[in-house]
Parts: C-alpha cells; structure tokens; sequence
C-alpha cells in the first residue's frame, strides 16, 4: 500500500543561538504528528554572517540531538570532554540522555547546508547515560540507483548497514537526485516515516513539495519520489512513534512538568550533570 502524505510543514525563517539564521520546520506545536522527531531546523546559507555565531555552550536532556551537514563545517565540544567536527557529508549524533552542555561553533564556509533534528527519547531512557558520536564519510553506505544515490545515514536500506543508533531504532536516508529521478522506498506498515525536501522540490505521492518542506506520511508498505529539479536532496526519517506524553521547555523535553521542573533545578543547583562520557569508537 502506498503512502499518502498526512501532513505538510514549510519552514519558516528565524533566528536562534548566539544570532544564527536558519529555517525552523518541526517544533513544539509539531510533536504529536511527528512522533518521535520533536524539532527539525533546517541551515542554509551563502553568507557566514547568518551563521558563525553559532550556538554557545546550552544544556540538553531527554533527547537525542542528530545534525546532518551536507555542506560546511560544524565543530561540536561539551562539558564531558568532547570536541570533534563535521563537514560536507558528515553527523553529529548526541544522546543528550540525563544531561549533558555542549556548544556548536559553526565556521565559515562557501556554503552552509544541513539539518539538525532532535529525536525523543522512551521514557525509560530519557536518563541514560549521555554520549557522542561522530558519523565520517568512510563510515556512510551509498547506494547507486537511477539517476541518483541513497546514503544511509542510519540504520539499513534493504540489506546495507550504516550506523545503528543505540536508543530509539532510525532509518536516516540522505538522497541525491537529479531531476525527474523517481525512487520508491519500501517501508514497514506501521513505521513513523517523514521527508524532507533540503534542496530542490519533489512530488511525493503526485502531490508537488517544495523546498523546506517537511511531509509526514500515512501508514503504508512504501512511497514513491519523484525529483522535479536537478540537485534535489531529500531526507528520508523512519522511526517509531513513542506516543508518550511530551513535556517540553528550551533545550530539556521529558514526559512530565515535575521532571522538567526538577530538570532546571538541578541545572541552578549544579547538579545537572549525571554522567561522563568519551567520543565513542
């Protein structure tokens, strides 16, 4: 059965951080449709000055934190000891899980194009220990398909294995295509699956997606693609809907009000930080 598309998101233009430009497409009014993605912000930019004062050093819990960097650079360190970056092709994955500071520099570059998004985490993870990971280019499958390529970001796609993440199981496909290439992606039935449209415009289902658009779609065993401008990149997000409550505030996202209340007491109580961690291998 073929996936219809449920719902449509295009992003709009703010700022966050330190004064960083970028494009906003999932968020708080967002979590229950786009179950277990709770935030995707979407960076692209000619012009540094949208971007190079990045994102100072800021607290997370109860989620996973995965930035994709198609181009440019971006150079992650945290309080726990790490400090690593990414560019053209490359991840950054942070379980955030019961705590954890880290900032994220952004240099200039020709251009900037990327995506981070944040997934949840299950209630009985939200702390666990935290951790980061790099994901290199050496390390991300490609497939070659007509008229384009799919990346495994994570997880599989058919039997090729990329990165596996350790928490809330994703496929995280980044597809090239050249214009009028069409790919259909099978699926399991019941999968929470979303695209997003980072470069160029696409039809899913015969229906025309522009640009930064984020699309959810309805249960089904696949969706058809279908690249309408030469360059286009999707991205391709298959999970599980948690269905859990939500209790969102700033950069801390548990299940209740009481956990998030606790959350920022220990943050002006100094007590945030439950575990080290090391860059994993």
């Amino acid at each position: 059965m073929e996936r219809k598309i449920s719902t449509k998101i295009q992003g709009y233009r703010t700022v966050d951080g330190a004064g960083v430009s970028l494009v906003r497409v999932l968020g708080n009014h967002t979590t229950e449709e786009f179950d277990p993605i709770l935030m995707l912000d979407s960076f692209d930019s000619t012009n540094p000055n949208d971007y190079i004062a990045g994102f100072p050093m800021h607290p997370h819990r109860g989620i996973e934190t995965i930035s994709y960097i198609a181009k440019g650079k971006m150079v992650h360190k945290d309080t726990l000891g790490n400090e690593e970056a990414v560019g053209d092709g490359e991840v950054q994955w942070m379980n955030a899980g019961s705590g954890i500071l880290h900032e994220e520099q952004i240099p200039a570059a020709d251009r900037l194009l990327g995506v981070q998004l944040w997934l949840n985490l299950p209630s009985d993870q939200k702390m666990s220990k935290p951790t980061y990971r790099s994901i290199k280019k050496d390390e991300i499958p490609e497939v070659q398909i007509e008229g384009g390529k799919i990346r495994i970001l994570a997880g599989s796609y058919k039997d090729v294995q990329g990165y596996q993440s350790q928490h809330l199981p994703l496929d995280y496909y980044a597809l090239e295509l050249t214009k009028d290439a069409r790919l259909k992606i099978d699926s399991r039935e019941d999968d929470s699956v979303m695209l997003f449209s980072l470069l160029g415009s696409m039809k899913v289902s015969d229906e025309i997606i522009p640009e930064k658009t984020a699309v959810k779609l309805l249960p089904g065993t696949y969706v058809n693609i279908q690249a309408l401008e030469d360059d286009t990149q999707v991205l391709y997000m298959s999970s599980k809907a948690l269905k859990e409550p939500v209790a969102w505030a700033g950069p801390i996202v548990m299940n209740t009000h009481q956990e998030l209340e606790e959350a920022f007491d220990e943050l002006n109580a100094g007590t945030f930080i439950k575990d080290r961690t090391e860059i994993q291998s």
